[in-house]
């Protein structure tokens, strides 16, 4: 088995070249971070993306200066609402005609699901979804698509992104400054980011396995319906 010092070296030397490249190129993390949270944002690809894991993560790196707080939140904002809007519009300029067309027709359950959510919470589906994934790639070209007026649907949506943000961001800010000051973790140990984002992609992979095995499970239940 591995002793402390040795699992410690095993993870550090993963994360410790990782966090050493982004202190050196902070401009690849924000577009990094940027295009984590448009890519999510996309019909089809965003469901496969782990944008979200990917902000969570290098949140850990904004407490030690590696990241700045402000360009973190405006990239992932940005990100987010360019993404959104792209679908929406799409949606807007197709109508029901995408949600029929490639290759939204391989993806049948989620788009049934985005469009189900919708009829049944209006504008405030475009607020919830931002929040749940898979079918936040699916709900805007959704909107787009059974008409929201434009104006509505950015005045919910705007909102709901700069609160995933947030939601996004300031967790992992907040776990790795407690860690330095109330663990006695120093800043230049790097420990606190480590265990951040193992926990975070550890986490990721946990959840993504189980609703792998629950749609799994799900379909062969229909099947046998």
């Amino acid at each position: 088995m591995f002793r402390r010092g040795q699992h410690r070296n095993f993870v550090t030397s993963f994360l410790d070249p990782l966090i050493a490249f982004v202190s050196a190129h902070a401009g690849l993390a924000y577009l990094t971070l940027f295009l984590a949270a448009l890519l999510e944002a996309v019909p089809v690809v965003g469901s496969v993306i782990p944008g979200s894991t990917i902000i969570l993560a290098l949140s850990a790196l904004v407490p030690g200066g590696e990241l700045q707080l402000v360009p973190v939140l405006a990239a992932a904002v940005a990100g987010a609402v360019l993404g959104d809007g792209t679908a929406f519009w799409i949606g807007h300029r197709s109508q029901r005609e995408i949600l029929t067309a490639w290759p939204m027709t391989n993806y049948p359950r989620l788009v049934a699901q985005s469009e189900a959510f919708f009829q049944r919470w209006g504008a405030l589906a475009v607020f919830f979804a931002r929040f749940l994934a898979p079918i936040r790639a699916f709900v805007p070209i959704t909107a787009g698509a059974l008409d929201m007026p434009p104006l509505r649907f950015y005045a919910v949506n705007i909102p709901a992104i700069l609160l995933w943000a947030l939601a996004h961001v300031l967790p992992g800010v907040l776990a790795i400054s407690v860690l330095h000051q109330y663990a006695g973790i120093p800043h230049h140990s790097g420990i606190g980011k480590h265990y951040w984002m193992i926990a975070v992609i550890g986490g990721a992979v946990i959840v993504g396995l189980a609703t792998w095995w629950w749609r799994r499970r799900q379909a062969g239940a229909a099947k046998r319906g």
